[in-house]
């Protein structure tokens, strides 16, 4: 079953991942709601602190509905564990991910999709700390309209 497929069942899309969004809801032809939730572990640095906050909640209920999380990347898991917790516990019957990065090599926390939930994966991404096309350091980069590997003396 494709993404478009799925959208089409599902009822709501929440997303950390701006820029990735937009282009993926435009390519979308089919009514789709939107809403956004956003998550923290990074702070101001380039390794992940391990302990996510939800920092931003959704506003609509999500209630019996089906669920596609829209993310920029995927990286320890333990962000993406904490939001399906999160959604899970508003009462999503289905949790999909789409991705645009995944970054396995970096994997500590193994995440559980809800009910007949998908992983889509745009791209597997190395092991180098990456910006633009929304991916930042402590919110600088996320306007470049690439993604890049940032040189590790620019952040150490």
């Amino acid at each position: 079953m494709s993404l478009d497929a799925d959208i089409e069942r599902s009822s709501r899309v929440a997303t950390g991942a701006f820029l990735f969004l937009a282009d993926l809801v435009r390519k979308i032809k089919i009514p789709v709601l939107v809403d956004f939730i956003r998550a923290e572990s990074y702070g101001s640095g380039t390794v992940s602190n391990g302990a996510p906050r939800i920092s931003f909640d959704l506003k609509i209920d999500i209630q019996g509905k089906h669920v596609i999380l829209v993310e920029d990347i995927v990286d320890t898991g333990n962000t993406l564990s904490c939001l399906i917790t999160h959604l899970k516990s508003k009462g999503a019957s289905s949790i999909s991910v789409c991705t645009l990065l995944d970054k396995p090599a970096r994997r500590k926390v193994n995440f559980e999709l809800v009910g007949k939930g998908k992983y889509y994966c745009g791209f597997e991404c190395p092991d180098y700390f990456v910006v633009g096309y929304g991916f930042d350091l402590a919110e600088l980069y996320r306007n470049l309209p690439y993604v890049g590997v940032l040189k590790p003396e620019l952040y150490k």
